[in-house]
């Protein structure tokens, strides 16, 4: 009986340290950085964070102003410095990111659309670079408005921990 319980604990004790992430990349040989899908194997530990504002591209601005968190590609910006911090802080990392949601609110300068483009100029400095290649599974949403007036961002990622 002992015996039989240590082999359990060593099989349990394996699997989770053999935990792994199997990126499937999009079609067609597609340079877009992100996942077409992304598995983990039992025993890995998902992570799930919420979401992430920008911070103030300008403090000294009229809050109401579009100078205060500047334009969707400073605010990504923003966001990824912030969750780069808290990441960290939970010693993880982006590599660990599995899955992206973004929610951008259109831009008044672009007739209420949504500046994807600027999100992806941001984006694209911290997944799928030669510095960090692992891509996320990712979905990018127009909403009409996030909890503070001038945000046009929010990034929430669910993360898995070897």
């Amino acid at each position: 009986m002992k015996k039989a319980m240590l082999i359990g604990l060593f099989f349990i004790a394996s699997t989770c340290a053999n935990a792994d992430v199997t990126r499937h990349p999009l079609p067609n040989n597609s340079t877009f950085p992100i996942a077409q899908a992304v598995e983990v194997t039992p025993g890995t530990t998902l992570v799930y964070h919420s979401g992430t504002l920008p911070g103030p591209a300008n403090p000294d601005a009229d809050p109401s102003s579009r100078e205060y968190y500047g334009d969707t590609e400073a605010q990504a910006n923003s966001v990824f410095d912030n969750m780069a911090a808290s990441l960290e802080n939970l010693g993880l990392g982006f590599g660990d990111v599995i899955k992206m949601t973004v929610f951008l609110v259109g831009d008044p300068e672009m007739g209420g659309r949504m500046d994807f483009g600027g999100f992806m100029k941001a984006y694209s400095k911290h997944f799928g670079t030669e510095a960090q290649p692992n891509k996320p599974a990712r979905s990018a949403i127009q909403i009409a408005a996030l909890a503070r007036p001038g945000v046009y961002i929010e990034i929430e990622v669910v993360l898995a921990r070897p």
